[in-house]
This record gives C-alpha cells, sequence and structure tokens, in this order.
C-alpha cells in the first residue's frame, strides 16, 4: 500500500510538472484550448493527485498502527507469490481476492494491451496519461493483494498443526 501511496504522488507531481511547463513554455494553444486552461488543469490534477496519495498514506499508517495486516514482501516476492495466490483463491478458496477484483484486473489488462482507448494515444501526454494511472492502480492492486496473500502463507506457516 505504501508503493501505491507514494505512487500517486510521483503521478502528482508529474502531471504538476506537465501543467507547469506547459504553463510556462507553450505560447499557442493546445488542441485549440488556451495553454493556461491546458496548464492550469494539469496543476489541479496533479495536487488532487498528489493529496490522495498523502490521505492515503496516513490512512494505511493508521490501519498498521491499529495492527490490521499489511502487506509484506518485496516486488520480487510478490511476483511469485501471485500464481499461488490465484491458485488458491481457485482450489482452496483463499478470500483475500474475490472474483469482482480478479474481473476488475483482467479488464485493466485488456484495457493496457488493447489499441482502443478512452483517450487516444494521439493526444500529448493526455492520451498515454490514462494508460498510466491504469497500469499504476493495477500494478499496486495485484501488489497489495500479493503482500497480503504473503502475509497470509507466512502466518499459515507459523501455526502449528492441529
Amino acid at each position: 500500500m505504501g508503493l501505491y501511496c507514494w505512487g500517486m504522488v510521483f503521478f502528482g507531481g508529474l502531471l504538476g510538472l506537465i501543467g507547469l511547463a506547459t504553463l510556462v513554455f507553450r505560447d499557442g494553444d493546445v488542441l485549440g484550448v488556451p495553454a493556461a486552461g491546458v496548464g492550469g488543469v494539469f496543476l489541479g490534477l496533479g495536487a488532487v493527485a498528489a493529496a490522495i496519495g498523502l490521505v492515503r498514506r496516513a490512512r494505511w499508517r493508521r490501519k498498521a498502527a491499529k495492527g490490521e495486516p499489511v502487506p509484506v514482501g518485496d516486488v520480487f516476492e510478490r511476483a511469485k507469490a501471485l500464481p499461488r495466490m490465484l491458485r488458491a483463491a481457485k482450489a482452496e478458496g483463499y478470500a483475500g481476492v474475490s472474483g469482482g477484483r480478479k474481473a476488475l484486473w483482467l479488464v485493466a489488462l485488456v484495457y493496457l494491451i488493447s489499441p482502443i482507448d478512452i483517450l487516444p494515444d494521439l493526444l500529448p501526454v493526455l492520451g498515454i496519461a490514462d494508460d498510466a494511472g491504469v497500469g499504476m492502480w493495477l500494478f499496486t492492486s495485484v501488489s497489495t493483494a500479493t503482500g497480503l496473500y504473503l502475509r497470509h502463507e507466512r502466518e499459515r506457516r507459523a501455526l502449528p498443526p492441529g
């Protein structure tokens, strides 16, 4: 979850920099819209994304302080745990990943692979921003779920049989 939060702050900072660069360096219109409007929108979106990341980070820290389970493992451990988690969800009834969540992951993956986009990639910056947002959500959602599954595995191994 911490990776997601800092990813949102980073993504917000990136959007803010794009907005600032548009305000400072762009003289003409951007696709018929005044550069000041485009730059202002990107600055606003960047501030909102960064604020969401910081708020979610604070929430995550409060949950951890209360003793709620937090994801464990590094990126490589989580990547290796993904097939085990999916098998456990199907065969053993692991409740940490619902069918709806797996369906959302599949939709996001198809969206990233598909040549059809909500915002075409030909649009400067905006066309790639929607893919980046979906990709970031997919990565962090899967990473968090596999981190929680790793915690589940470790706790299950620590319990004595019986």
